[in-house]
Order: structure tokens, then sequence, then C-alpha cells
């Protein structure tokens, strides 16, 4: 190996750790060598048996590895040192040093769980924390464990907060140094223009330009996307004499990442994505211009949809492109925030495995014989919701049964190189047009003003790099069935395929249950039926970004199994009656609506329940003998009494058993009015609970005259109102109930008057009667009044004329 490298005195320590007990964990900063020079290191060491794997979380980073390796050793790539990705490989028979993108290493696990032949595998960049990084750490540790303890396993990271990593290996954390130069951090924020943030395009060109002129060497410019990259280099269209602007980013083609990455004649200009935070050197840098962004994709497993998110840098990404200004001398760090944003900056990244679309985690897991994330040991456990998600819809593709094993459909599903969406679609569908589509969407080819419609772009696809993939894909396709677009995409996508709501005005609704909006010019206007293959996430109502038109006989035919004959009977808040439909029903869709004529009375019954219940109980017929039936009811239980309960929330929750039979042959909100309420809540009280409610609650009692005095529930305390002279005699207070509770008695004058309210009638006859007897005998003096009203006889009448 040439020169000398950081990484190179922690080699002792490595293989050590390694020939002791198997793992090791690597932490060491970016240009400390430990992605070139480790696995030369390890294979010099003849301690390994077998073949090498390291696995790199991008393509243009696994290539750039293999070929300085191969070149340290003087040899062409292919060699001792080889390189393996999705459609492309560069190995022999003897390659030692095997060069993977992270996905490669779990197909391999596949077909071949004890990796026979390798003797280490290598996780570089782990700090990125990519799914497959995930997954193929869990299962090489599982692996180990159960067929081949003697596989060495070795984690590398640059940034990661590699303790977590060490102990889930339980293997020693060893720290290397960087070999980078002082870089110096400015922060250059954008003002604000008329009180707004401006736009980034606009702030990212005017620092490029003046970060130009005020220092020397070449300039690598973070940047979240392609979008943006690309608008940025529009507005820098006329450079200073010399510089050379070049975009890097993950779509970009092969050729021209490698224009990026090797030198120039005059200075260079690389406008990246995040792809140039790691792994890959770009020669000739002096000078980084952060925007601090970075791009995310966050699935929602409600929706069933991913969104791009543009967020906040970390501050480990933040540490990461600062470094690349470090590499071949002192630099500079141009940050376009503030020093006080930085506090506020999460530490590092999410791992992917905490915001991704589990399906392809779900089948791989499937085909491994796990049923559960729980059957592997991960870092990060997969969220829940998400999990769950994912097996709904690795089922409904057919690729899981009901206890969630893999079927022979997922068995097909997991050799192809795709997400199960689409191997479903080429498997499912077949025929060249399945492999275009599956190349299309994988690779996702850019085109813009391309607009919705899927046709042009695959029209431009067939004449571009695309091709190459859609033929790579075509030996995976089933046979050929003459589907369309449109047919086609609904198999990849179910949940998707969109009906037009009424209205003409864009909106649809998909299967799944979602708006989804189809953008106006942008082509397809006036489907009835389209397929929804990329849209931008929104869970309210989503932009359709790629769609296809599809018919509802290719509908029927492809997914008749799953259309329901559904009768419906509803109640319509804006008709305000009962409707009874038959339908035909694709998950969220109605594809036919017809009135159904002999809906049966339950059915019309527990509709009707529903208008009751959106309004609540007063829009029922309450007289005031039902209001006073259900205080008595309700008084009776606050006593202790087992009565059925009828507070309001528990009618409400109740009325398919209370009130349904009292609805026959009603439809409609007016038809309330002859509802039977009375009847129906004494037919929910029983005839043996209204015995005891007579028995615990009385309507009434009598007063000493005879008079039937009827007590009143609906106040704080049952009461009765009765004419003073009529309880002349009464020595004892009247009480009900199991507790005997006094009943609150209202006295009333001749004119029947409030004149005393008492709880404790011997009370008043001993105290305030006499008050009362004063100043009643002057003003109803032809009543009796007698001094001791306890021993009186109670009367109703009058003193004969003349007294």
């Amino acid at each position: 190996m040439d020169g000398h490298f950081p990484v190179d005195e922690a080699v002792p320590a490595l293989i050590a750790a390694l020939g002791d007990g198997g793992c090791a964990v690597l932490q060491a900063p970016t240009g400390s060598g430990k992605t070139t020079r480790l696995p030369l290191a390890l294979l010099d060491w003849g301690g390994i048996d077998g073949r090498i794997l390291m696995l790199e979380p991008r393509r243009v980073a696994a290539r750039a590895a293999a070929e300085r390796m191969a070149s340290s050793l003087g040899e062409a790539v292919g060699g001792r040192v080889g390189y393996r990705m999705r459609g492309e490989a560069k190995l022999s028979r003897e390659t030692r040093i095997e060069v993977l993108t992270e996905g490669i290493l779990t197909r391999m696990l596949q077909h071949d769980p004890a990796l026979a032949g390798v003797g280490c595998v290598i996780f570089d960049e782990f700090h990125e924390r990519s799914l497959n990084a995930d997954l193929g750490l869990a299962l090489c540790m599982e692996m180990r464990g159960a067929l081949r303890p003697d596989l060495k396993l070795l984690v590398m990271s640059a940034t990661l907060d590699a303790g977590p990593v060490a102990e889930l290996l339980d293997a020693p954390l060893i720290t290397a140094e960087g070999r980078s130069f002082e870089v110096e951090v400015i922060h250059k924020p954008a003002p604000p223009v008329r009180g707004r943030a401006p736009r980034l395009e606009g702030v990212v060109a005017g620092a490029v330009r003046a970060i130009l002129e005020e220092s020397a060497g070449g300039v690598l410019v973070f940047l979240p996307g392609e979008g943006e990259i690309r608008r940025v280099m529009g507005m820098l269209s006329n450079l200073p004499e010399g510089v050379e602007m070049l975009p890097l980013y993950g779509a970009l083609p092969f050729g021209e990442q490698r224009r990026a990455l090797a030198p120039v004649k005059g200075r260079k200009l690389v406008l990246a994505s995040a792809i140039a935070e790691t792994s890959v050197t770009i020669p000739d840098i002096s000078v980084v211009v952060d925007a601090g962004l970075a791009r995310r994709s966050r699935y929602d497993a409600a929706s069933g949809m991913a969104r791009l998110l543009t967020e906040r840098a970390s501050r480990a990404e933040a540490t990461q492109r600062q470094g690349r200004a470090g590499r071949v001398g002192p630099g500079r760090c141009y940050r376009l925030w503030s020093k006080g944003e930085e506090g506020a900056l999460a530490a590092f990244a999410p791992p992917e495995i905490a915001a991704a679309d589990l399906a392809p985690l779900v089948l791989d897991l499937a085909m491994w014989g796990a049923r559960s994330p729980d059957d592997v040991r991960f870092l990060t456990p997969p969220p829940a919701p998400a999990w769950a998600a994912a097996v709904d819809l690795m089922q409904h593709l057919g690729a899981l049964d009901a206890a969630g094993g893999i079927t022979a459909h997922g068995r097909a599903l997991a050799e192809v190189p795709a997400h199960p969406r689409l191997a479903h679609m080429l498997v499912a569908g077949g025929g060249a047009l399945a492999a275009e589509l599956a190349a299309l969407l994988s690779l996702r080819v850019p085109m813009r003003e391309a607009g919705v419609d899927i046709a042009p772009r695959l029209r431009a696809m067939r004449s571009g790099a695309g091709q190459a993939e859609a033929r790579r894909l075509a030996k995976f396709a089933g046979a050929e069935r003459g589907l369309g677009a449109g047919a086609l995409l609904s198999l990849a996508y179910p949940d998707r395929i969109a009906m037009a709501r009424p209205g003409g005005d864009g909106r649809y609704l998909m299967a799944g249950g979602k708006e989804a909006v189809l953008p106006q010019g942008g082509g397809l206007a006036g489907q009835g039926f389209l397929v929804a293959a990329d849209l931008d996430g929104d869970a309210r109502s989503a932009k359709i970004r790629l769609a296809a038109a599809i018919g509802i006989g290719e509908i029927e035919a492809l997914h008749g199994h799953r259309i329901a004959e559904v009768d419906v009977c509803t109640w319509s808040r804006r008709d305000r009656a009962v409707l009874a439909r038959r339908q035909r029903q694709l998950d969220a869709l109605v594809l036919s609506d017809a009135h159904w004529p002999d809906a049966p009375a339950e059915a019309v019954a527990a509709a009707l329940c529903e208008g009751v219940a959106q309004p609540g109980l007063g829009c029922l017929p309450w007289t005031k003998a039902s209001r006073y039936f259900v205080a008595r009811v309700e008084w009776a239980r606050g006593q202790g009494a087992d009565l059925p309960d009828f507070s309001d929330a528990a009618l409400l929750g109740e009325l398919a058993d209370w009130l349904a039979p009292w609805l026959n042959g009603l439809r409609r909100a007016e038809d309330l009015g002859r509802v039977a309420l009375m009847e129906a809540l004494a037919a929910r009280l029983g005839w043996a609970g209204k015995a005891a409610l007579d028995d615990l609650a009385p309507e009434a009692i009598s007063a000493p005259t005879g008079t039937r005095l009827a007590i009143d529930y609906g106040g704080a305390q049952p009461s009765i109102s009765v004419r003073l002279q009529e309880m002349f005699g009464l020595t004892s207070h009247p009480c009900i109930g199991p507790k005997r509770q006094p009943l609150l008695i209202e006295l009333l004058s001749p004119a029947q008057r409030p004149v005393q309210i008492t709880a404790d009638l011997p009370g008043f006859w001993a105290s305030s009667y006499g008050d009362v007897r004063w100043d009643l005998r002057g003003r109803y003096p032809r009543h009796h009044w007698p001094e001791d009203p306890a021993e009186a006889e109670a009367t109703r009448r009058v003193k004969p004329r003349g007294t």
C-alpha cells in the first residue's frame, strides 16, 4: 500500500479484535483512509479465510472505492479487488475484496444463508443508517450465531454514535484519527427580503458568486437534491473564465458522476447532493458551501405514501460536509445559516428504518423465515404502525399468507431486484411494458416539464439509459398478458386506483380511501379512472405526479376478486333520510350504485338510529311524562338500584337496542315525531325493572287528606308540592327509596303560592309555622290555622261562612 494514513495506526488493534472475538467497530473521521486502506490491510493480514465483502451505501462510492484499492495494488478493477451492484459487476475468480452496494448483501444471504466462501463483512459508512445496512447487519449477526461463528464483522463509521453498535455486537470500539487540514467555518446567513426568507436557490447562487471572487481553489456546494442543483446551475450560467461547473447526485448517469470526481484543468465548481458527504473523494476542493438542508423520505403508514421532505441537516452531516474542504489543504466552509441556529440542529440524521416504507424489509425477513421484527436484533426496531402497514400490503399482493409466512408468489417477488410492488407487477403482469414501467419507476428517470401522464416518460426512457434496466428486469417478468400501462400499474398500486369525484375539478378518491388531486394542465384531464404511480405524499389531499388512465373493464378483469357486492343502508345528513343502496365496491371506491328497494326493516331502523345519534336525543318527541320517567330511573340508580342506565350517553350509545324496534315504517327525520317514545323507554326498563322502580321511586305519595302528590325527580332532591293544610296532623316526614331519603316538600298557600320549603316537617311545625300562621291567617281568614298543626286534622276545606 502506498503512503501512510491515520487509520493505519488502528490496524493492529482491529486485527487483534477480529482475531479474538470476530467483531469490531471502528470510528474514524473522513480522510482517515478507512474505506480504501483497511480492506487491503485485512487482506495482507491473512487471518481471514475467504473473500472480504465491503458494503457501501451508494453506487458511486462502491465504484470509487474499488478503483482506488485496485490502483493501490497496481491492478485493474476485477482482479483482486472488484465490485458488484444492481445490473453491473466487475469480478473474477481472483477477486478477494468485493465492494457491494448494500442491497446485494441481502440477496446473497437469501440465496446462501451461510455466505460460503466469505470470511469477513465490512459495513462502511454505517452512520448513514440505511435500511439495507441495518438489515444486513441484523442478518449477519443471526447467521454468525447460528451457522458461521468464524465470520468476521467490522462496522466502520465517521460520525456515528458508535457505542450502541459496539454494544449490539458485543465488540470493542476502536477509534482512529483523521487526516485533514484546518477548515475555517464562516457563517453567512442570508438577510430576509421584505420580512420574508429569501429563496434557497437565489441565496446559494449569490453566495457562490461572491465566494468564487474572494477565494481560490475548487468549490463544493451542498444542496438538498437534483431540482435545487439544476436551478442553481441555471442561475450561474455566466461564470468566470476557467471555472467548470459540474453536478453530482444519485440519479446522474455514471459517466457524468465520474466527471465530477475527476481532476479538471481549471477551477472546479461541484453542485452536489448528500452523495458527496462521505466515501467519495473530490479532488482540488478547498471551499465548501453548505445550504444546511437535507432531503429525506418520510413514510406515512396511515396513507401508505412516502413524502420527500426537505429538512435541516444534522450536526453530524454538517461536520461531514465541512471536512470535505480540508482534504488537500487548509480550507473554508461557508454555512448559510447563523451560528446561533446550530444549537437547534439534531445531533444525527434519523435512521432510515424509523421513517421508511418497510414493505421490502417485511418481504426480506419473511424470506429469511422471520414473521416479526422481534425475531432478529435490530439496532433500531422498526415502528409498529409502518410494520403492520407493510405486512398488510404484502398480504394484499399475495406475498404473505394470513399468518405472515411467505408464499410461493412471495418467493418469486423476492428474486426481483425491485420494490415488492414493482416485482408483483412484473411477475403477475408480465411482458416488456411491465419491465419498462418497473425500470422507469425504479430509476425515477427525471423529466422536466413532462406532465403527469406516464406515456411520454416511457417514450423518452426507451431512447435513454433506462432501457438497459428494463432489459435486465424483463428477465423476471411473467408471461405477456397484453395489459396496458394503467392496468399494469394497478397491479403494483392497487390502493392507488383512483376514481374521479363528481364536479370535474380534478379531485379523485383512491381505493385506499385517501384523496388525490390531478394538477391542471398535467394531462389525463377528464379520465374517470386513474392509477397514481407517484404522489407528493400529502396525507389530506395528495398531488398526483405520475399516473396512467385505466378503464372500468380493466379494473373488473384484474381486480374482480376484490370487488364486493355490498348492500348499504345509511343515514343521509343532506337528505335527512335513510338511503338504501346496492353498491359494487373496490375498497373505498363505489363502482356502481343503485336503489335497494327491499331493504330489511332492521337495516332501515339501524340507519335511522344514525340519524338520531348525529343531532342527539333532542330530535325525539319528548313529553313531560317521558322526561319524568327518565328522571325517576336515574334517581333510583343513584340510590343503588340495579336498573338500566338511562343517561343521555347510555341512551345514545344503545339506540339500536331500545329505539330501533319502535322505528318500523319510519325513514325520514320528520317521521321521528311519530315514535312512541314513552313506550320505548318503558320497554327498555322491562316488567321487573318497572316493578322495582315503582317500589324504590314511586310516582306519587298520598297526603293525609288522600290527595295524590306527584313526586318530581328532576331536581337535586325528589320533591312534592302540597297545600299546607293538607299536611296537618303529620308528625313524621315522608321518605322514599332504599336509603329513606326525605322528600323536599314545597308547602303552598291556599292560593297555591309557595310559603315554605322543608325537608323536616315536624321541625317546621315546631319552629317556623307560628310565623307563617300569623302571616297567612290574616290573608286567608276562612281557612283553618290551628295553633298546633301536629294535632290538627288535615283538610282541604274552608270554614263555613259566618264562623
